[in-house]
């Protein structure tokens, strides 16, 4: 990996993003601040709850734990490669993308970048409110969604100045509170996991690796602030993914020791002696995964109405985040990790190996950028590879992948080996290096 070194600023501390969209970013962030950012992005209150499904899929807290490993693995690295991303080209996530669709043909990943970031959002608050819920009582949930909306919304507005207070402070607390919760919980004997929900290893690596690669279209947005190539990738893809490690691994360790499930994992948790003081660390905390997706959607409709200052949409994103987590439940989590996987990991899969391979870490960022019709056929590949092996359970959409399935597998259970995130990264950076020889231009 080339490497691009920019000096910080003098002015480092009181640096911040650009208003408007430009790939004249000021260059501030380290490996060490990347590093701790990403952890605290990788600590969150999902994690146990993943890490409960996982166990759940497994029904063995072994296989349950290699599986949290090996899909971390994998979605931390698809994670550091999408970060060089913003590290080389300066531009955020979705403008970085019209190098490799072009400037129109970014609008596609663009909209749905948007359309999962305010889930996520969504998605955030709502468990911070659960959560909160949880430690106090249930007529306090408004207040508690109101109040990490406008955290979540204000620390978009100023996100360098965000990124520095989360490496000076939360993150000492949250280490504490952490180590606090596995003493805890490695405390307690462990127990049989139920068998009543086994869905096997390979369903459960591409649970976590979803979870993690989730991260993946948001990366550039931070690391077009980074000094050099190298923290970009290795403050991501450590910091993240070892994050997202321990704290799936702690979910898979209560379902065993605490006999809890998915549904009352953090309850579960909560019950623990002091474990509501360690939970309302990791509550407050989380804020920072609700500001990171607000801010990613502004950076993201930035791609598409670049000129108008990214305070007021981060505002209006954070309004809507914020509204909606008042009036519905967390829903179908499962399925909404999987959907999301199944469209990011053969996406990213596809930039990788076209920024890395095919076109050398020269993409055109431009508004002038070209469409490139070989990413787009490589996506589309890797797509439908992800669906045919793990079509899931979405209703009007799994059934016709899975009579397609079965078609091609002559009615046959799909090999126990085969997993849709290795087999649709694998397939997904194959079809990207073939068909990007075919008609290859040099980059602007």
């Amino acid at each position: 990996m080339t490497d691009t070194v920019v000096r910080p600023a003098d002015n480092a501390d009181k640096a911040e993003a650009p208003l408007v969209l430009t790939t004249d970013a000021p260059r501030t962030l380290g490996f060490l601040t990347q590093f701790t950012l990403w952890g605290n992005f990788g600590i969150s209150l999902f994690g146990p709850v993943t890490g409960a499904l996982v166990a759940a899929y497994t029904g063995s807290l072994w296989q349950g734990l290699l599986a949290v490993v090996v899909g971390c693995g994998l979605g931390a690295l698809v994670l550091g490669g999408s970060a060089v991303f913003g590290s080389q080209t300066g531009a955020p996530a979705m403008a970085a993308l019209r190098g490799l669709f072009g400037r129109r043909g970014s609008m596609a990943p663009t909209v749905l970048n948007i359309a999962q970031n305010i889930g996520w959002a969504t998605m955030e608050i709502i468990v911070i409110s659960q959560a909160a819920v949880a430690v106090t009582s249930d007529k306090w949930r408004w207040l508690f969604v109101l109040l990490a909306g406008a955290i979540a919304t204000t620390m978009a507005v100023r996100p360098l100045g965000s990124v520095r207070v989360l490496r000076k402070f939360m993150v000492w607390l949250v280490l504490i509170a952490s180590a606090y919760l596995f003493v805890q919980v490695l405390s307690k004997p462990a127990h049989a996991l139920p068998q009543d929900s086994v869905y096997g290893f390979w369903p459960a690596v591409d649970l976590a690796a979803a979870g993690v690669v989730s991260f993946a279209p948001l990366a550039a947005d931070y690391t077009r602030h980074s000094r050099t190539n190298k923290a970009a990738f290795a403050g991501s893809s450590l910091g993240y993914g070892l994050a997202a490690i321990i704290y799936y691994a702690l979910g898979v360790v209560a379902v065993a020791t605490l006999q809890t499930n998915t549904d009352n994992v953090i309850t579960a948790l909560v019950t623990l002696p002091a474990g509501a003081i360690a939970l309302f660390v990791l509550l407050v905390d989380e804020v920072d995964e609700a500001y990171a997706n607000v801010y990613s959607t502004t950076m993201s409709l930035h791609n598409l109405i670049g000129h108008i200052d990214r305070r007021w949409i981060s505002v209006a994103i954070g309004v809507v985040a914020t509204g909606i987590a008042l009036f519905i439940d967390l829903g179908n989590y499962t399925q909404f990790l999987y959907l999301i996987g199944s469209v990011f990991i053969p996406l990213f899969a596809v930039a990788i190996a076209d920024f890395f391979v095919v076109c050398k870490m020269k993409w055109d960022v431009s508004d002038t950028a070209k469409f490139r019709w070989q990413p787009t056929v490589a996506w589309l590949i890797g797509f439908v590879a992800y669906q045919l092996v793990n079509p899931g359970t979405v209703a009007g959409w799994s059934p016709f992948w899975t009579k397609t399935q079965q078609a091609l597998f002559n009615h046959h259970a799909v090999p126990g080996w085969l997993g849709a995130t290795y087999t649709s990264i694998v397939i997904s950076m194959m079809a990207a290096i073939l068909l990007g020889r075919i008609g290859r231009r040099p980059a602007a």
